[in-house]
C-alpha cells in the first residue's frame, strides 16, 4: 500500500510524514509525499530533526504532484492546517483521501530552542497517526470504514 502525504511546499510537514511512516512501516507499506506549490527543496530543520531522531533522509526532495501521475497512491492523506490559507488539493482519482492536519513549524518565531521545540511536538503526533494507522486491522475493513479510520487519525 502506497500514501502519498501531501502539502503545500512539500519542504517540512509532508516531507516529516514521510520519513517517519516508512521509519515505522511495516512490509508491504510505503509512503512518498509531494507538494501543490513545492519549493524544490527540503527545510534544512527539516532534515535536522529526522536525523536527531535516529531517521533516515535519504532520498527526500521536495516534488509536485506530477511526480506520481504514472504511479498513483493508494492512499492521499493532506497534512496542510490552514485550508482557506493554502492551496490543499485532494486528487488522484480513487485513492482514499484523509485530512491529517498539522501546524507548519517553520511558521514559529522564537529562540532556537522554541522552534526545535516545535518541530519536535510535530514529529510526535506525526508518530501518534502513524502508529495509529499501522495499528489499524486493514484486511477486515472496506473502503468506508477505513476513510471513517482515516479520518478519525486525523483528529488525533
Amino acid at each position: 500500500m502506497q500514501v502519498l502525504f501531501m502539502c503545500t511546499a512539500n519542504s517540512c510537514r509532508s516531507i516529516l510524514s514521510e520519513a517517519l511512516f516508512n521509519h515505522l512501516a511495516p512490509a508491504g507499506f510505503t509512503a512518498v509525499s509531494s507538494g501543490s506549490f513545492p519549493k524544490g527543496q527540503v527545510l534544512p530543520r527539516s532534515l535536522v530533526t529526522l536525523q536527531q531522531a535516529g531517521i533516515s533522509i535519504e532520498g527526500l526532495s521536495s516534488k509536485g504532484n506530477d511526480a506520481f501521475e504514472g504511479n498513483p497512491p493508494d492512499i492521499v492523506i493532506t497534512v496542510c492546517d490552514k485550508a482557506a490559507g493554502e492551496a490543499c488539493p485532494v486528487y488522484f482519482g480513487p485513492a482514499l483521501k484523509a485530512h491529517w492536519g498539522l501546524e507548519d513549524p517553520s511558521d514559529v518565531v522564537g529562540d532556537e530552542a522554541s522552534i526545535d521545540a516545535a518541530f519536535r511536538a510535530t514529529l510526535a503526533r506525526i508518530e501518534q497517526r502513524c502508529n495509529a494507522f499501522f495499528a489499524l486491522p486493514f484486511d477486515t475493513l472496506g473502503c468506508d470504514e477505513l476513510k471513517r479510520e482515516l479520518d478519525r487519525i486525523g483528529t488525533l
